[in-house]
């Protein structure tokens, strides 16, 4: 059986996205796909080689997505306005993603990404792939630490995370309304806020 064209399979995850959205998790079934996307079974299979290879695939394309979003605006922001905008820009990159793609955005908050990871039907690339995406992130906080502290020890980063991670978390993912104009300026007041308050100096030994 021959393998599913690059478009077909991203058809195929479209198709993946929307039932989990729609309709949760465990909706996504090899079955319920091969109805909504009108293949077969066996051409599912081939695809992604079980359905923890194909919520994986997704999940994976999904972050990518993200990530590849928030990255661009950070660099755009930290050209245009400094490196303390840059971290505006990655904080407002979840509600901007859900502007730009609603249907991925909201696939990423429905299906947590360590119930793919504590899966042991994942597949070890995928899983890889997964881990690796960690790093990615923590290279953007790394690097815009550096850009508004001027050091990148764990208080530091950890300040840049609690603006790009826990921040947008509590104020812009909640419900699944997409976040409106005033809410994404309350979170970028928010983040200047605490990018405003001085670290503890580091030591020297």
């Amino acid at each position: 059986m021959p393998r599913p064209r690059v478009h077909a399979l991203d058809q195929l995850m479209d198709a993946a996205e929307r039932l989990a959205v729609d309709s949760g998790p465990a909706a996504v079934t090899v079955r319920a796909l091969s109805e909504a996307a009108s293949v077969s079974n066996g051409a599912i299979y081939h695809a992604f080689g079980s359905r923890a290879g194909l919520m994986g695939r997704v999940w994976l394309r999904a972050a990518q997505r993200f990530l590849t979003l928030q990255r661009e605006a950070a660099d755009r922001a930290l050209a245009h306005g400094g490196a303390v905008e840059a971290v505006v820009a990655a904080a407002d990159a979840p509600a901007e993603f859900l502007v730009q793609q609603p249907v991925s955005g909201r696939f990423l908050l429905t299906v947590p990404r360590r119930e793919l990871l504590g899966s042991s039907e994942i597949p070890d690339d995928i899983a890889e792939q997964l881990r690796r995406l960690d790093q990615t992130l923590t290279e953007l906080f790394v690097n815009l630490s550096r850009g508004v502290f001027d050091r990148a020890d764990r208080e530091a980063v950890a300040v840049i995370r609690d603006c790009v991670v826990e921040l947008p978390t509590a104020l812009l993912l909640r419900g699944r309304r997409s976040p409106d104009t005033a809410v994404r300026q309350r979170l970028a007041a928010a983040v200047r806020a605490v990018l405003a308050v001085p670290l503890h100096p580091t030591t020297t030994k």
